[in-house]
């Protein structure tokens, strides 16, 4: 039998884990009024400001609708504000507001000793290479999905040819 509550692989302890950091991370934001969700908008806009909809959702590799009603939910809280972009009526661009600059250094703070506590009893080499490990882990399931998105495109249009 592949799963046995004695043994707990490696995608079920990934699934835990992240659990727990994504629960641990929003109790520890939710004083502030942010969630984890919330705070990866306003993390990736203090590094790019002005990205579109559209490019905050691929920063975050979740769906455009889903990003679209985070990015609602951020704007009607006052951190962020929608600008016309240039040269592109159809295009916006979502700043940070100034609340929102005064929040980022008080929740980067948080999100560090959340992941030193995280991260405790492994030296600097250890987290190094779990996190190369975990980079190759992500890129390895990437390509599996991409590579079943395109087997099932070829089978949808092999099932329609026919």
């Amino acid at each position: 039998m592949i799963i046995q509550d004695s043994y707990r692989g490696p995608g079920f302890l990934l699934t835990d884990a992240a659990h727990l950091l994504r629960k641990l991370i929003d109790r520890r934001l939710q004083p502030l009024g942010l969630s984890r969700a919330q705070w990866s908008v306003l993390a990736i806009l203090s590094n790019h400001e002005g990205l579109s909809q559209s490019q905050i959702s691929d920063e975050l590799e979740i769906e455009k609708s889903t990003t679209g009603r985070l990015i609602d939910q951020v704007e009607r809280s006052g951190w962020i504000e929608r600008r016309p972009i240039p040269g592109d009526r159809r295009l916006w661009g979502i700043h940070l507001t100034d609340r929102a600059r005064q929040l980022i250094a008080e929740v980067e703070s948080i999100v560090l000793n959340t992941r030193a506590e995280m991260l405790r009893g492994l030296s600097a080499e250890q987290q190094q290479t779990l996190s190369e490990m975990l980079q190759t882990v992500k890129s390895n399931l990437s390509t599996a999905l991409e590579f079943d998105q395109t087997q099932l495109h070829v089978q949808k249009v092999g099932d329609a040819a026919t």
